[in-house]
């Protein structure tokens, strides 16, 4: 008898991966937006489109069945710190609800959900007791302790990926009863020792990733524009001057702004700016006295800086010793160009901040972001725009972080399933270490009417 789960807020299907890589058989599948229900269904072979509250609230001729596991990655935005952060009075967070609902109707022997880190933060104390008391009201074992996972910190021999992107998981076992000596308890989950002997500091993203060829033609696409490389290159001018300068010094840590530079300087500050502010000003003003000379030089060399956009003027160095700016990883933020050693990318979003490849002068590829989520490479976007297909995995889930937090648990509550489930049991603990190659073969649908 083979495992089952099903796949809530399935996006292009993250948790389906790791679902898969355990040997399990996915039974459904919901998502709302019809362009990742396309893309799901163009790697899956499933279909997806739909809301759940269909299924929960209203009436369906085809209910949800009966199944092993629940996976949910239920919509961060009520929580995350990019939104407004109402939390479940917005219409979004009440969708856990409808978790709770399926929940209850078909006792699932495993729950795992997944949110943003904020989740489990201050601004949201009452959802996340609310969550966690409702769990254990529906008979599972689940601990109050944020479990926060990020595939960076995971081994690449467990199925780590060069991505730091912390992401909380709430993971319940179903207990034999609701008043088994287990309930309430608040033991946490906890990774196998070899993880603590792991340093994020050895990621080689040239290595680990792997990137794809950079003389492929349609790396074009990729590629900074001129005037991105014409004030990159500025900026490189100004990171190599200050190394010879100040005798292979590193640049200072806090964020060098230079309107704030030169005889006239484009800033006029403001006497009410909040006190950080006002620090990062003074900060920036003795910087300046103390290389008048060469940056004077440096600004007079590059007129582009001052006329580029505000965030172009700004320069977050990262990168501590490193010689040169395209030796990192470069982002565009709206706080300024962010350099960083070529170890590990930032997390993915689901907005434009693409990871730069200074070596290569282009931004990470589609199928490299895909990489970073822990997708296998026959997973693909058909013929969707890259702008979407950034969005979706900016939107997902790390294959090798669920498919890790799945084996927590079940080493965690494995007297459990003995007795609840020996299947679910059995096939994680036949699973190999990491997660393993995709069988499924994309078929042909409508690819080119997602874009």
């Amino acid at each position: 008898m083979s495992v089952t789960f099903i796949d809530l807020f399935a996006g292009i299907g993250g948790f389906h991966a790791a679902g898969e890589s355990l040997g399990w058989d996915c039974v459904f599948a919901n998502e709302i937006d019809p362009a990742a229900a396309a893309i799901y269904e163009l790697n899956w072979n499933q279909t997806a489109l739909g809301n759940i509250h269909d299924f929960t609230r209203g009436t369906k001729k085809k209910p949800i069945p009966s199944h092993d596991v629940l996976f949910g990655g239920f919509p961060c935005q009520p929580f995350s710190k990019s939104g407004k952060q109402l939390g479940m009075e917005e219409d979004r967070g009440s969708l856990f609800h409808d978790i709770a609902f399926i929940l209850e109707k078909h006792k699932p022997s495993m729950v795992v959900l997944e949110n943003v880190r904020n989740i489990a933060g201050p601004r949201h104390a009452h959802e996340w007791k609310y969550i966690i008391e409702k769990l254990r009201e529906l008979g599972y074992r689940v601990s109050s302790k944020p479990f926060v996972v990020s595939p960076h910190k995971i081994p690449p021999s467990y199925g780590g990926t060069p991505q730091a992107r912390e992401r909380v998981f709430i993971v319940g076992t179903r207990l034999p009863s609701k008043k088994h000596a287990l309930a309430g308890d608040d033991t946490p989950l906890k990774f196998p020792t070899d993880f603590d002997g792991w340093d994020i500091g050895n990621w080689d993203l040239f290595n680990d990733l792997p990137l794809e060829p950079n003389s492929s033609a349609n790396k074009m696409k990729y590629r900074l524009s001129n005037d991105e490389i014409l004030i990159l290159d500025a900026w490189d001018d100004l990171v190599k001057e200050m190394l010879i300068h100040r005798d292979g010094l590193r640049l200072p840590g806090f964020p060098l702004w230079s309107d704030l530079w030169g005889k006239k300087p484009v800033y006029e500050k403001d006497s009410k700016a909040p006190d950080w502010k006002k620090d990062f000003e003074a900060k920036n003003e003795q910087f300046y006295e103390e290389h008048k000379k060469l940056i004077d030089q440096w600004l007079s060399k590059h007129p582009e800086i001052r006329n580029t956009t505000p965030s172009k003027r700004k320069l977050e160095w990262q990168a501590q010793d490193m010689k040169s700016l395209w030796d990192g990883l470069i982002h565009f933020r709206p706080s300024g160009i962010r350099v960083k050693r070529a170890t590990y990318v930032p997390a993915l979003v689901a907005i434009t901040q693409t990871t730069i490849i200074g070596k290569y002068k282009r931004r990470i590829t589609p199928t490299e972001a895909a990489r970073l989520q822990g997708m296998t490479d026959n997973f693909t976007f058909g013929e969707q725009s890259d702008v979407m297909s950034y969005k979706q995995l900016g939107n997902g889930v790390a294959v090798g972080a669920v498919y890790q937090v799945v084996k927590a648990a079940i080493e965690r509550d494995a007297e459990i399933l003995k007795v609840t489930n020996p299947a679910l049991l059995k096939t994680v603990k036949k699973a190999p270490q990491s997660p393993v190659k995709s069988k499924v073969t994309p078929k042909k649908t409508r690819a080119a009417e997602i874009s």
